[in-house]
C-alpha cells in the first residue's frame, strides 16, 4: 500500500512534468546570439517565438531587459499586446521601437538607436502566452569611437609619402629648396655682374683712341 509520502512525491513529479510540457510548447529563439556595433549607430535585435493564428494579441506578454555589470535595465515591456513605455528604463527612453506588424508572425524586432558603450551586455526577452512562458538571451557589444581601430598607414620605406603628411613638406625638402634658391640667386647675381663688367670693358675699348705717332721726318 502506498503511503502519503509516496503519493506526495508522485504528485510533485507529475506537476513538474506537466509544467515542463506546458513551458516546452512555447519556444523562444534569437536570430543571432551575438551582435557588435559602434557608438552612435543603430541596431536591430530580433527574437522568434512559436505562435498560432488563433491566438489573440491580447494574450501576449513580453518583458525584455539588459543584464549588465552595473544593474539590470528594462528595455521593453509589452502587456496584452500593448507597449508600456512607463516601464522602460530612462537609459533607453525614446531609443527603442518595435515592429508591431510582425508580432502575429511570432517575431519580436527591437530597433535600438544612438547606441552607447553602456548599452553593452546581455539582452534577455521573456515571452508569455497562453501556451506558457519562455525566454532567450543574446549579447551586444558597443565599441566606443575612441576605441575604433585606426586605418593602417602605407609603408614609407619604398619612397612613398605618408598620406597624413600630404601637403606639408618635410624639413629636408624645405632645406633642399632653400639651397636651390641660394644657388640660383648666386648664379643670377654672377651673371648680372659679368654682364656689367663686359659692358664696361667694351664701352671703354670703344672710347679708347691710341696716341698718334709723329713722323720724325716732319720734325
Amino acid at each position: 500500500m502506498v503511503n502519503k509520502k509516496e503519493k506526495m512525491i508522485c504528485w510533485i513529479l507529475l506537476l513538474f512534468i506537466l509544467t515542463s510540457c506546458v513551458c516546452a510548447s512555447l519556444v523562444v529563439n534569437v536570430t543571432q546570439s551575438s551582435y557588435q556595433a559602434e557608438e552612435n549607430h543603430n541596431i536591430t535585435l530580433e527574437w522568434t517565438f512559436t505562435t498560432n493564428t488563433d491566438r489573440s494579441p491580447n494574450s501576449l506578454y513580453i518583458h525584455c531587459l539588459t543584464l549588465t555589470d552595473v544593474r539590470p535595465s528594462i528595455l521593453f515591456h509589452l502587456r496584452e499586446g500593448v507597449e508600456i513605455p512607463e516601464f522602460q528604463d530612462k537609459q533607453f527612453s525614446g531609443r527603442v521601437h518595435f515592429d508591431k506588424d510582425v508580432l502575429r508572425e511570432g517575431r519580436l524586432r527591437l530597433h535600438v538607436s544612438r547606441l552607447r558603450p553602456a548599452d553593452s551586455g546581455q539582452y534577455q526577452c521573456e515571452v508569455t502566452t497562453s501556451d506558457g512562458k519562455n525566454s532567450e538571451k543574446c549579447l551586444l557589444k558597443v565599441t566606443a569611437e575612441r576605441d575604433r581601430p585606426k586605418p593602417e598607414t602605407p609603408n614609407t620605406t619604398s619612397g612613398g609619402r605618408d598620406p597624413s603628411t600630404t601637403g606639408s613638406p618635410s624639413q629636408a625638402e624645405r632645406r633642399g629648396k632653400i639651397v636651390l634658391y641660394c644657388v640660383v640667386g648666386v648664379i643670377a647675381a654672377g651673371g648680372t655682374l659679368l654682364g656689367v663688367c663686359y659692358y664696361m670693358c667694351r664701352k671703354h675699348s670703344m672710347n679708347y683712341s691710341p696716341p698718334i705717332e709723329l713722323d720724325p721726318m716732319i720734325l
